[in-house]
């Protein structure tokens, strides 16, 4: 049946309802030879196609595809199933698209497609209409595959719980249908729904510190919500959450996968599941799973919405929201996977194959095929899905999973590949963040610095040099070929990666996505308990996961009540954890990070679905002075000096000028030995060099010094003697120390004082319901940042007088070491109090604990 805009949408595959009542419906497939829109109706209910189909009575599945060819529509009654199947003849293709018009369709419509073709193994053509499969457009998802032959599009059998079978055999006779989740219509046609939707946030990439979290581990075990909440989008969305998130100071979350997902076979022969969820089953509809219990049994509308709702309230509390895509494989797997979409409607189009064996699938995602982007319809296709989700869900920000795959032509790697461009080019999603994991593991995979402008990109190198430096030289443990890290390695990387990232006219060190953890390796608190992997439980013999790590146990493997090997641990943790957050580019923290979250030594912890990966809270009710409340106090502390001082904006490293020979030198970053000398040259090549400064000046702030001492020893440091300077945070002091003026460092007791957050609530009643509703982001400025900062620590240390014959000690803030005017104002450098150049001097020599990095800030 046609309808007179049946051609509206030609080159836009999906499901588009129309004003009387139906919808036309589009598919791509360049390879089928027929094409059938498969509608799902309850048999107890009447059809809304009653008096416009042909019923079919015959007796076998085989029978009736051959009968349906000489039918528009055509209903069964499915044997042992309570649906009503009804087959729509799509008409194509015409450039590679079937179409369809019905007269009635609805939101909530189940729905798949079925297409017909060569079975021809050897040359990648793998049609069998028997398979019902969805629709790669679809909103909605309805339902699970089931570990069953029939959702395969070969003859196999299931013997001990695995598939066993030739995939370049015979095809199934089977029908999947019952065995394969279903596609849900989702009629969005209202235009006024999104009316009150919020600005985004849009933080500048200056000012943002990401911070990275699975939408169920954050929640599952939060005391804070009830029970029907935890790890669900709600859950995230709950004033409780969003206070602690603005609390611990953090801009734009970006979420690990919540499209719809669906475990690799090998995970569903072992009765596991992908927890992470880079296995995408759908590019447009949200993972079910993570909905509260209401939502799911409410359909794919409601999940949707609680999806919509969440990124609502994550950016009416100030925050953006980055999605972690998957474009570079989908969860088919290889050619012994199941067959629920692309690969029963267009298998040699929408996957690569090898260049000499076109009946084997090129694998550069290590996941059994790679979704092939030199089709200019899965560029738009991808770009469709991205486009979704930014303007129909409200979504900020994309972080593309194995981003080399998807830039790949021909087989290498270019960055001016179509889909980049695409990217960059789209007046939406161009004005988006968008940032690269710049690897794949195909042929010469790694690609970091190389996507060019506007992509921000994950820096390995920050993560390793970071890890080197702190941990296993420092615990003088070599197990890497990168042992040793000297300080033009340390520089270089706290400086944004230059030599990376310094690629493209304009493009500077906020490119740079610098991390020490994410998602996919051990976690902080891991790194400095665990030398080797314990991935035991993922059931693969520990065989799973990195090797090398550049982690180091300080002497005891896990946890221990060992005060000086914790006191190590502790220090190495707030190390990584400040140079992180004091370099130049842009900071990415791991959700849990903060207080000392632990997975027990696993370091691809992808397919537990349990407490190991579900970050642990006990913490909050565990004392007012607890390793994990001081934590977080230092890393909130870290957050809001970085947020208040406008040093870390380093925009560019060079111009288009530079490139035709004009030098414009930068004078905003300089370095210094400890003695205040300038380094030489051999001195940027001596890895014995560990201790020098790092002195970032601004036209618009104090210029601040980031002093590191990565030696064993307390170290001596003079900084610029133009004015006095004044500490505002350092590693030691986890451990009771502090850099100090004069020639020795200080001492420190903490005092007990609850944390600033878990003060809001309380967990006796276990609703969660009493929790004030969280504030806006604030917009920082730097004199009521810096005011913010120093108030906020006054309570929490106790400094003493580390000379021999010191007496009681005195309470002092880190504020009251400024005075009260200047910290006002800033002062520029024509203050009037004049001091004489001996004191001076004196007052910029400055000790500084062993092992440490701090920050210090000039009056």
């Amino acid at each position: 049946m046609k309808s007179p805009n049946l051609y509206r949408y030609a080159t836009r595959p999906g499901v588009y309802f129309t004003d009387d009542g139906g919808a036309d419906i589009v598919v791509r497939s360049e390879t089928a030879d027929r094409m059938w829109l498969s509608v799902l109706e309850p048999i107890d209910r009447p059809s809304r196609f009653y008096n416009e189909t042909v019923r079919y009575v015959l007796g076998n599945d085989t029978d009736f595809f051959a009968d349906s060819h000489q039918h528009q529509i055509y209903t069964r009654k499915l044997p042992s199933s309570p649906l009503r199947e009804t087959l729509f003849l799509m008409e194509g293709p015409r450039y590679g698209l079937w179409y369809v018009h019905i007269s009635h369709a609805w939101d909530g419509m189940r729905y798949g497609f079925r297409a017909e073709g060569k079975w021809d193994p050897e040359h990648s053509l793998r049609f069998n209409p028997n398979k019902l499969l969805l629709d790669p457009f679809a909103k909605g998802i309805d339902g699970a595959m089931t570990l069953h032959p029939a959702a395969f599009s070969y003859e196999c059998e299931l013997v001990d719980g695995k598939i066993v079978g030739d995939p370049n055999g015979a095809p199934s006779k089977l029908d999947s249908l019952g065995y394969v989740p279903l596609s849900v219509a989702i009629d969005d046609r209202d235009i006024t729904k999104h009316d009150n939707e919020p600005n985004h946030p849009h933080i500048p990439w200056s000012k943002t510190v990401i911070y990275e979290l699975h939408v169920k581990g954050f929640t599952a075990n939060a005391p804070w919500l009830p029970e029907e909440l935890r790890g669900t989008y709600a859950g995230l969305a709950h004033p409780n959450t969003l206070s602690y998130l603005q609390h611990l100071g953090v801009t734009s979350i970006e979420l690990l996968p919540i499209m719809a997902k669906q475990p690799e076979l090998f995970l569903q022969e072992r009765g596991s599941t992908n927890y992470w969820g880079y296995s995408t089953l759908n590019f447009f509809s949200p993972e079910p799973s993570y909905a509260t219990r209401r939502a799911q049994e409410e359909g794919p509308t409601a999940v949707r919405q609680e999806v919509i709702d969440m990124v609502r309230a994550l950016h009416e509390a100030g925050f953006e929201v980055i999605m972690d895509v998957v474009f570079n494989h989908t969860c088919e797997g290889g050619n012994n996977g199941p067959t629920v979409c692309w690969r029963g409607l267009d298998n040699v189009s929408y996957y690569r194959q090898q260049q000499h064996n076109v009946g084997e699938l090129e694998d550069t995602t290590g996941c059994g095929n790679t979704l092939d982007f030199t089709n200019t319809h899965n560029v738009t296709f991808a770009v469709d899905a991205l486009r979704y989700w930014s303007k129909r869900i409200g979504i900020d920000g994309f972080r593309f999973d194995l981003a080399v795959s998807l830039a790949r032509l021909n087989g290498q790697f270019t960055p001016y590949h179509p889909f980049l461009y695409a990217l960059r080019s789209d007046l939406l999603l161009g004005n988006l963040k968008l940032i690269m994991e710049p690897w794949d593991v195909g042929a010469q995979g790694w690609r970091t610095g190389q996507f060019q402008s506007p992509f921000g990109e994950w820096n390995d190198r920050f993560r390793d040099t970071s890890r080197m430096f702190w941990i296993t030289d420092n615990s003088h443990v070599v197990n890497s070929p990168y042992a040793n890290v000297g300080m033009q390695e340390l520089a270089t990387r706290m400086c944004g990666s230059a030599d990376l990232f310094a690629t493209d006219p304009g493009r500077g060190a906020m490119s740079s996505i610098n991390f020490i953890t994410a998602h996919d390796g051990f976690t902080l608190a891991d790194l400095t308990m665990y030398a080797h992997k314990h991935n035991e439980a993922n059931g693969e013999h520990n065989n799973d996961g990195a090797n090398v790590n550049h982690s180091a146990n300080f002497g005891v493997e896990g946890p221990t009540e060992d005060r000086e090997v914790n006191r190590r641990r502790e220090r190495a943790a707030q190390n990584m954890m400040g140079m992180l957050l004091l370099s130049l580019g842009t900071p990415m923290i791991l959700a849990g990070d903060e207080f000392g979250n632990s997975q027990g030594g696993n370091n691809n912890a992808y397919c537990q679905d349990n407490d190991i990966t579900w970050l642990d809270w006990d913490w909050i009710n565990s004392g007012d002075n607890s390793p994990q409340q001081q934590r977080i106090e230092s890393v909130y502390r870290l957050i809001a000096i970085r947020k208040a001082l406008n040093i870390f904006d380093h925009e560019d490293f060079f111009t288009k000028l530079t490139q035709l020979g004009v030098l414009k030198p930068s004078n905003r970053v300089q370095w210094a030995l400890p003695d205040g000398s300038a380094p030489k040259d051999q001195d940027w090549f001596n890895s014995s060099i560990r201790s020098f400064s790092m002195i970032l000046r601004s036209q618009h702030a104090s210029t601040a010094a980031i002093v590191v001492n990565g030696s064993d020893e307390m170290q001596q440091f003079r900084l610029p003697s133009e004015r006095p300077w004044h500490l505002l945070w350092s590693s030691a002091c986890s451990t009771g120390e502090e850099p100090a003026k004069g020639t020795d460092i200080r001492y420190m007791t903490p005092i007990s004082n609850p944390i600033f957050w878990s003060e809001m609530f309380s967990t006796s009643e276990g609703d969660g319901t009493n929790a004030p509703a969280p504030t806006p982001a604030e917009h920082w400025e730097p004199s009521e940042a810096l005011e913010r900062v120093f108030e906020d620590a006054h309570p929490h240390l106790i400094k003493h007088n580390v000379a021999r014959s010191a007496t009681a000690s005195v309470p002092i803030s880190i504020r009251d070491t400024i005075d009260q005017q200047t910290l006002a104002i800033l002062p520029s450098s024509n203050s009037s109090i004049q001091k004489t150049a001996e004191e001076t001097s004196a007052r910029n020599i400055w000790t500084v604990p062993a092992q440490s990095i701090s920050i210090l800030i000039e009056e």
